[in-house]
């Protein structure tokens, strides 16, 4: 069986990561590429799970599948962000094990690693001191898979591998203002702020913290690479390898979006961790760069934007 014969499976798949990782396979000329919607198949059920994967054959799995959101959706519901993920991670990768699956790909998250971690953060800072209180629930929950996938490797010799990609943006965004990631909640309140004639948009935080994005179709590309790479184990952070503070960003996505407001900062809401900004030497080790540049990264998510969300708006992209 070749490479591209592989069958593969990608849960999550209509999530940003998932529908960018099956992109990529597509892109790549993979032919056995499983997917399965969440009325087909709930991930968070452990006896479905245990049954998929009896009845389907799957060579690689691509765990994608995640409840993510941002400051405030952390913040409201943390029940759903450690019970929802646990049972997502635990159920495919011990059923992916059970089955023989030959290769796993768990996604995580830059937001494992600890508030204060020296930068840029390397793999090793993991549980060197307290995690952000924001994303906490989160982070929790995509330590514990992490720590499950180093079990497997560990004590059955199993390939799970684990990729932790910084802030991430593109198609399949989440837009909802109440759970959304930073960037994608420029794009709608700058897209709506020049809909509505708005004259000044407010932002939450200082716009002082430093962060770092990554387009995901770029994610996509190194996560593949990462499962065709013969000796790829452990842990990897995937990032752009450069960051950029929330006012300066604030001020790009206004520019491409053509809102000419004002932006205001309201400094009594949190801005979470001052600065977070990945090593990923690890994975540029193996070749892999990103090739977006962030405003064409944001040029192409806004159109993407306007189709989804926006029907009969002229496109950027």
């Amino acid at each position: 069986m070749t490479d591209l014969d592989q069958r593969v499976f990608v849960a999550g798949h209509r999530g940003m990561v998932g529908a960018a990782i099956a992109r990529e396979l597509q892109r790549r000329g993979y032919r056995g590429v499983i997917t399965r919607s969440r009325a087909e198949l709930d991930l968070e059920n452990q006896d479905q799970v245990r049954r998929f994967f009896a009845s389907t054959p799957v060579d690689v799995v691509y765990l994608a599948a995640a409840k993510v959101g941002g400051i405030l959706a952390n913040h409201t519901h943390p029940v759903d962000f450690l019970y929802r993920n646990l049972m997502i991670e635990c159920n495919v990768i011990h059923a992916a094990y059970e089955a023989g699956v030959r290769k796993l790909l768990f996604l995580g998250s830059s937001c494992i690693y600890p508030r204060e971690a020296p930068q840029p953060i390397r793999e090793d800072a993991l549980l060197t001191g307290p995690l952000e209180a924001t994303n906490e629930p989160y982070a929790i929950a995509k330590i514990a898979g992490l720590k499950l996938c180093e079990a497997y490797q560990r004590e059955y010799g199993a390939r799970f591998i684990c990729a932790m990609p910084t802030n991430l943006y593109g198609p399949h965004d989440n837009y909802d203002l109440q759970s959304s990631h930073v960037l994608p909640a420029l794009i709608r309140k700058f897209h709506e702020g020049r809909e509505n004639g708005q004259e000044s948009v407010v932002l939450w935080g200082t716009g002082a913290p430093l962060r770092e994005f990554l387009y995901v179709d770029d994610l996509a590309e190194a996560c593949v690479t990462l499962m065709e790479h013969p000796q790829a184990e452990g842990i990897y952070n995937i990032g752009a390898g450069r960051d950029i503070s929330i006012a300066d960003l604030a001020a790009l996505v206004a520019r491409v979006v053509g809102y000419t407001g004002a932006i205001v900062y309201d400094a009594g809401k949190p801005d979470g961790t001052l600065r977070k900004l990945m090593d990923s030497s690890r994975m540029r080790a193996l070749g892999w760069r990103p090739a977006t540049p962030l405003a064409r990264g944001i040029e192409l998510a806004y159109g993407h934007f306007l189709r989804e969300r926006a029907p009969g708006a002229v496109s950027v992209a």
